[in-house]
């Protein structure tokens, strides 16, 4: 079975916690928590440079404003990443989607929550799309969802001739991304929710430890009695759904639909997948980590920008960070691995439960 990444876990357990000394345990602790107090030495570091610009609540509406499409999409890349898979449809899948949420209704006449409606369908079928070329075609999902997220944008190109999508919708679809609560964006409240109910879904319920039993070994997974397939199917969906509902809350911000926009989140979304496997839980795909990853990069450009760093400096700060995450996680695996390798074997073959349990690290 092609498989593009692996996803298993580092964090300490209490039992190996009560065992060590305190040396140890801040050791032990320091890659688990180290990128979130780098993200709070990051703010604080800024707001002390900064202090009229940084710490203000104008700056952290914009921050919310800006980066919350890009977590909703490092979230969508991270559910087929906890499968040991990776879903590069986001970055192209986000330019079709937010044209058609605007042309359907501006050009097609939809009403919007039927255009919504629509969108959020093409999004779970491309993800299906996605999940039967990697798993019945058995196609490496690099290179699936790249042929798959391509096509998508040139019929973005041919949809949209090239040109902006603009036309006036209603009001109650440009509020889906315009609303303020608590003075703030209400697409950083989307966020919260989804990372929520993903936790809740990943950790504590057993299609999240299927997931992590495939990512982890798929062939052992399988010999456990989970259904591979089906499961790494639902993955893709569910990127495929949450990377629709990126490109509604898109095409509600920006009131227009444009091919030349949305590219562009691609690479910050992978980084923030990929730098949130190297905390919280680090050497496994986690929530909360790709969260924080996607902190680290709000927090650092945007400190960045206010210090009057130019234009290149945003993709460069992108395209260093997502290089140091995969050096990081990938040196987190081969201690994973190295650590199993000098592990006693038992002759007891697990059940499908303890498997599910075991990959779950706690």
């Amino acid at each position: 079975m092609a498989s593009s990444i692996k996803s298993t876990a580092l964090e300490p357990t209490r039992f190996e916690l009560a065992k060590a000394t305190r040396l140890e345990q801040v050791k032990r602790l320091a890659p688990v928590y180290g990128l979130v107090i780098l993200a709070a030495l990051l703010g604080l570091l800024f707001s002390v440079l900064l202090p009229e610009t940084f710490p203000t609540m104008i700056n952290l509406r914009s921050i919310i404003g800006d980066k919350a499409i890009i977590a909703m999409l490092s979230l969508a890349v991270m559910i087929p990443m906890v499968t040991g898979k990776i879903d590069l449809t986001v970055g192209y899948g986000i330019v079709l989607w937010h044209i058609l949420a605007i042309s359907l209704q501006t050009q097609l006449g939809f009403p919007w929550p039927l255009a919504v409606l629509t969108v959020l369908l093409l999004g779970g079928f491309v993800g299906f799309l996605n999940g039967v070329l990697v798993e019945i075609a058995q196609i490496d999902s690099f290179i699936a969802t790249l042929g798959t997220g391509t096509i998508l944008y040139a019929i973005a190109m041919w949809h949209s001739q090239g040109h902006q999508v603009v036309g006036v919708a209603p009001d109650g679809f440009y509020a889906i991304a315009g609303l303020f609560f608590l003075d703030l964006p209400i697409t950083g409240y989307y966020v919260l929710g989804l990372a929520l109910t993903l936790w809740i879904v990943l950790e504590y319920l057993p299609i999240g430890r299927y997931f992590y039993a495939i990512g982890a070994n798929p062939k052992a997974a399988a010999l456990n009695g989970i259904p591979v397939r089906r499961f790494t199917i639902i993955a893709f969906v569910s990127s495929g759904l949450l990377t629709a509902f990126a490109g509604v809350l898109l095409a509600s911000r920006l009131r227009i639909g444009q091919a030349s926009v949305g590219l562009e989140y691609l690479l910050p979304a992978l980084v923030g997948a990929f730098l949130g496997s190297t905390t919280i839980k680090p050497g496994r795909v986690n929530v909360w980590g790709t969260i924080v990853g996607v902190a680290i990069l709000a927090i650092g450009i945007s400190g960045i920008q206010q210090f009057g760093a130019s234009f290149f400096v945003e993709p460069l700060f992108n395209g260093v960070t997502l290089l140091v995450a995969i050096g990081i996680a990938g040196y987190a695996q081969r201690r994973r691995g190295a650590a199993s390798s000098r592990a006693p074997t038992t002759p007891a073959q697990p059940t499908s439960t303890q498997f599910a349990t075991t990959t779950k690290g706690d």
